[in-house]
């Protein structure tokens, strides 16, 4: 059991690390912007400079925090990834550890939740709000699972038959999420993963639709695995 409790504790750490620092994204990009005066420059409606700062500030969140969570002995941020991942019967976790690890990342999302609202300047806290219901509940359940299986799709495919350079991977799986946030935002927001779903949104239905968004990824992941090999 001591492996497992390990590497609850590091996901916890990271977790909490995570939302901390990942709740802040939308700020950082909007004054970079700002900074370099590109918040009006678009092309056919599409405001270029925020995607590709926004993907850029993925990939260097992604590759510090795999490197974190590589010298933690493995913790994770993403209990989707935990769960597909079991499923398709890649990494070391058993039911016991998954048993132990979501709890720890869910407490170490919220009380990252919580540390950043706590620091958070009252000017920039309508900036960190999380997900929301945008639509109807069944089709903010279909949509988060169609969101959920496509990215964890993508990340599986670039792992297993992507790039063997590790910035190459971390690149392409920046730009996924980033287009598979931008086709959400319609619907539920970047929420692909329930660990966002915290603090405020612990207790409302949002947090079960998320839930739900994760078996349904896990029940096809295990099916992409078989026709990825």
């Amino acid at each position: 059991m001591v492996n497992p409790i390990k590497a609850a504790i590091g996901d916890f750490v990271l977790t909490f690390t995570w939302m901390f620092i990942s709740s802040t994204l939308g700020l950082v990009t909007t004054e970079i912007m700002k900074a370099f005066d590109l918040q009006f420059v678009t092309y056919n409606g599409v405001n270029y400079p925020f995607i590709i700062i926004t993907t850029l500030l993925i990939f260097i969140i992604i590759f510090t925090f795999t490197a974190i969570g590589n010298a933690l002995g493995g913790a994770s941020f993403n209990p989707t990834g935990n769960a597909s991942f079991y499923a398709a019967g890649l990494g070391s976790d058993t039911l016991i550890s998954m048993a132990i690890r979501f709890p720890a990342q869910a407490l170490g999302a919220v009380a990252g939740a919580k540390a950043i609202k706590e620091v958070i300047p009252p000017k920039y806290s309508h900036m960190i709000g999380g997900p929301a219901l945008k639509v109807d509940l069944h089709t903010g359940a279909i949509a988060e699972g169609v969101l959920t299986f496509s990215i964890t799709f993508a990340v599986l495919f670039i792992l297993l038959r992507g790039p063997r350079s590790e910035f190459m991977k971390t690149l392409l799986m920046s730009m996924s999420t980033v287009a598979v946030i931008l086709i959400g935002s319609a619907y539920t927001g970047p929420s692909m993963n329930p660990i966002l779903v915290s603090d405020s949104f612990f207790h409302s239905p949002f947090f079960m639709l998320s839930l739900f968004s994760v078996c349904v990824s896990v029940n096809w992941f295990s099916y992409a695995y078989i026709i990825l090999l």
